[in-house]
């Protein structure tokens, strides 16, 4: 039976994507050596993360730009802690939207003065404020594109004279903007890119080097530039993997074509939601993220029923995070439309029974 991955992450990848990398793990370029065993600074390593930094500056319309692509160990978590240690000298603006962000801020506060600059906590996280100053003595702002946990996505940017971060760990190349807003940008692979163990990391280099501190050689930003992204062990699977997800995504058409598929999927998704009296969305419709589907069962009685038939029809991973409850679709770059039709077809025959 096929199955349909609505998994928050790690979550799905192109078939094609898992076909060389498996391959590859058994025998890379027909070396008669796994890419795992290879040495990660063999030329045939050291290509693959040129050309996996060079796809993520293409494809993010960054590259001549000033920006270097990292890809680094330790998740985006990690990044909560390199943001403040190489940006942070006084004061930094952090917008509240979700988990991810609230944890961001408790990391970075280890150093010096964070402030919220505005916190949709306070309603669960159900929307994305919109009103807010952002102070102009401020050493960055930090936002989170997407709230994986409680469906919400941030439709425009802040204006603002001082450096913008972001966060975009589960919604980085599934939609057209302005990616040189930004000054820096962090996305953990397991969502959108490649398999859990690396993070990308995108940088303006004239943002860096202005902070006071000494900053350890493994959580400083120029260190890695330096080191063209290797400065120490990389991890070889997730940065191989990340670069062929990149290709595919290239192959499409980039990301005003992956855009195209993202809407169909939500448009659909988000139609039957509305128009079924059995289920009621989590977020806000104006800030309803691309990625993830947030919704409810209104009718207990169902729960039982809709879940046998979820798994019959091989649906896997829709359950909701905890912090929400009900369910979630999590719609990434390489999940089919046809997933979306088969789900969106067990809700519809869900109310005929009802």
């Amino acid at each position: 039976m096929k199955k349909h991955n609505f998994s928050a992450g790690p979550s799905i990848l192109p078939q094609e994507v898992l076909l060389k990398a498996s391959q590859a793990v058994v025998d890379y370029n027909n070396s008669g050596l796994s890419l795992i065993e290879i040495s990660h600074r063999s030329k045939d390593f050291v290509d693959i993360m040129e050309n996996a930094r060079a796809l993520a500056l293409e494809l993010l319309g960054l590259e001549g730009k000033g920006y270097k692509a990292l890809f680094l160990q330790g998740g985006a978590s990690t990044q909560f802690l390199m943001v403040a240690l190489n940006l942070l000298e006084k004061r930094a603006g952090y917008l509240n939207t979700g988990t991810w962000a609230d944890k961001a801020i408790k990391e970075a506060a280890i150093y010096d003065d964070i402030y919220e600059v505005a916190s949709s906590k306070s309603a669960n996280y159900n929307y994305i404020p919109k009103a807010y100053d952002v102070p102009s003595n401020y050493d960055y702002l930090h936002v989170t594109s997407n709230n994986t946990i409680f469906g919400t996505q941030m439709k425009s940017f802040p204006k603002c004279d001082i450096p913008l971060v972001c966060d975009m760990s589960s919604d980085i190349f599934s939609r057209s903007i302005d990616y040189s807003q930004f000054d820096l940008i962090y996305a953990g692979a397991q969502k959108n890119l490649g398999p859990a163990g690396t993070t990308l990391v995108v940088v303006k280099e004239d943002i860096l080097g202005k902070v006071s501190r000494k900053i350890p050689s493994m959580m400083n930003y120029k260190m890695h530039i330096d080191k063209g992204s290797m400065f120490n062990t990389p991890p070889v699977f997730a940065v191989y993997t990340s670069m062929l997800t990149l290709e595919w995504l290239k192959q499409l058409g980039g990301i005003k074509a992956i855009e195209k598929e993202n809407e169909k999927k939500a448009s659909l998704m988000y139609s039957e939601i509305d128009l079924n009296p059995l289920f009621k969305g989590f977020a806000a419709k104006e800030d309803r993220s691309l990625m993830n589907a947030t919704f409810t069962l209104e009718n207990d009685n169902l729960k039982e029923t809709f879940e046998t038939m979820l798994k019959e029809g091989g649906i896997n991973g829709l359950n909701g995070h905890r912090s929400v409850g009900g369910y979630r679709a999590s719609m990434y770059n390489a999940m089919p439309l046809d997933s979306v039709k088969a789900l969106v077809e067990i809700m519809s025959e869900l109310e005929s029974k009802a």
